[in-house]
């Protein structure tokens, strides 16, 4: 029987459920929800996963987001509950988080979660935040130099695998012009090598302008994921062009028959999974919920219940359901292997996790 939340207010971060042989440092004392011990056997689904001892890395939670703090759209409903959301995805199989990180503050916030021993993540700028590099008070170099030096001071920690999230998104203008966000993903593959990582790149309606990029680019870095990928045949098979480049897949990549078609394309050995908690969720309505097998229980955010998935809310534990759909629709044979190969494809991606 495997032991589950039940969850209680407290201060600090003193005990988490873990997988066999793990360890957890605490990462801060800041008052949440905590979960303890009681009886739950888990989904059907959960146990086969547990049986057949599959793990997962999502490669991008946002971690950080004031959801997990129990804020929606600046309104308080629930008390900062991460250390259950943590459990329900050590209890999935998911053995390492990367927390996305999309400004400086972010960047901050995040390597304090990193503190934790599975947790770790990047370090950039989104494309629709750029505007604040611009807008910083000691100017716009100050901001980038601040950045540069909290990656050259934590990078020795292991903790920082990526740079990014960063790239291009036309399809919010409002928050940052076409020209700020090329001056400033450019900038990022000067830190891609120099500090010699992988870049964490988001391509939203802008591909022509990304991929020539990456070309402008391609010999200053080795390796890079287009995360949240939902983009056509063609441009797929353009980034693909580009051999140290990976795709990653969540929800918002499965939501089309399209889309099913083109990820079925992807090869096996340059997939990665992740969820983009606390979005990108797989809903109902999209294409490939009918292969979604492994449910949860979830209430409304207003009936918050620390036991349960808040409605609308992604969270990492639903890695699970990406690998159905994607295992899924690819009519795999061997879930097991096919699972193996991605931890591998991601292993091999972010390989400090192999020291």
């Amino acid at each position: 029987m495997l032991a589950v939340s039940a969850c209680i207010v407290t201060r600090g971060l003193s005990r988490y459920w873990l997988p066999p042989g793990s360890s957890l440092r605490p990462y801060g004392a800041q008052s949440g929800v905590r979960c303890r011990s009681s009886a739950y056997t888990g989904s059907t689904d959960e146990k086969v996963l547990h049986n057949n001892n599959m793990h997962f890395i999502d490669i991008g939670a946002n971690l950080t987001d004031g959801m997990f703090e129990g804020q929606y759209m600046g309104k308080a409903y629930h008390k900062r509950d991460l250390f259950c959301v943590l459990d329900r995805a050590w209890r999935a199989g998911v053995t390492k988080i990367i927390v996305t990180a999309g400004s400086l503050s972010e960047a901050k916030s995040a390597l304090e979660l990193a503190s934790h021993e599975q947790l770790f993540c990047t370090i950039g700028v989104h494309p629709t935040r750029c505007k604040e590099i611009e807008e910083y008070p000691q100017g716009p170099e100050a901001y980038w130099d601040a950045l540069r030096l909290l990656i050259q001071n934590h990078k020795p920690t292991g903790k920082i695998v990526a740079i990014g999230e960063c790239g291009l998104d036309y399809d919010r203008l409002e928050f940052c012009d076409k020209e700020t966000q090329h001056k400033w993903f450019k900038r990022h593959f000067e830190l891609a090598a120099s500090f010699q990582l992988p870049m964490f790149l988001h391509m939203r309606a802008a591909a022509p302008d990304f991929i020539s990029i990456l070309k402008e680019h391609s010999a200053t870095f080795t390796r890079g994921v287009v995360h949240s990928f939902d983009d056509s045949q063609e441009h797929l098979e353009q980034l693909l062009a580009f051999p140290q480049i990976s795709i990653g897949i969540n929800g918002c990549s499965l939501k089309t028959e399209e889309n099913l078609a083109v990820m079925a394309q992807i090869p096996v050995g340059r997939l990665l999974l992740e969820t983009d908690s606390p979005y990108c969720d797989i809903r109902p309505s999209h294409a490939g919920k009918r292969y979604v097998s492994t449910t949860r229980p979830a209430k409304d955010k207003k009936k918050y219940d620390a036991e349960m998935l808040v409605k609308g809310r992604n969270e990492p534990c639903n890695i699970v359901s990406v690998f159905e759909v994607v295992a899924g629709h690819r009519q795999v044979i061997d879930p097991w292997a096919f699972s193996q190969q991605i931890l591998e494809n991601t292993m091999r991606m972010y390989n400090c996790f192999a020291r």
